[in-house]
């Protein structure tokens, strides 16, 4: 698997990544970030998955991510080190959000033993969809088990 990177070095690729993400999380939408910096991963040449970190608050310290992917594969703890340490090493965050629906019942598993502390907000997503809002800390991200050995299969 590789990791590449977008952001204001490398713009182009920054936005086919962000509007990829965009339309694998809302289809048909039209909907897109704004202000966002992503990485993605390829396997055997083929974009697979993309992070998009946007709405960061930099006076706050805050971030949030979003992301999809069309391999399951694609989440080690290699990209898991990657994905946080660009938000607590390299943007400066103390804190990163993530928001999932409520009936992501696989990701929202994957949330605890990360560190994650989950919020649900009943009817953020319409009358009949809740919504967790995830929430991380600096020092939660450094303490869990999977960043004590952040290069190994999650």
């Amino acid at each position: 698997m590789e990791i590449v990177w977008g952001g204001a070095s490398n713009p182009d690729d920054n936005f086919k990544m962000g509007a990829w993400c965009a339309n694998q999380i809302w289809p048909g939408q039209g909907k897109t970030f704004d202000s966002f910096t992503t990485m993605g991963m390829i396997r055997k040449g083929n974009l697979v998955a993309v992070v998009v970190f946007h709405n960061w608050q930099p006076d706050n310290g805050v971030i949030e991510m979003s992301g999809a992917s069309i391999d399951k594969r694609w989440l080690t703890r290699r990209t898991l080190h990657e994905m946080f340490s660009y938000c607590f090493d390299k943007a400066g965050c103390q804190l990163v959000v993530m928001r999932t629906s409520a009936n992501s019942k696989v990701l929202n598993r994957i949330m605890k033993p990360y560190g994650f502390k989950s919020h649900r907000i009943p009817r953020l997503r319409g009358r009949h969809e809740d919504e967790i809002i995830n929430t991380l800390t600096d020092d939660d991200w450094k303490n869990n088990k999977f960043e004590q050995n952040p290069f190994s299969r999650i």
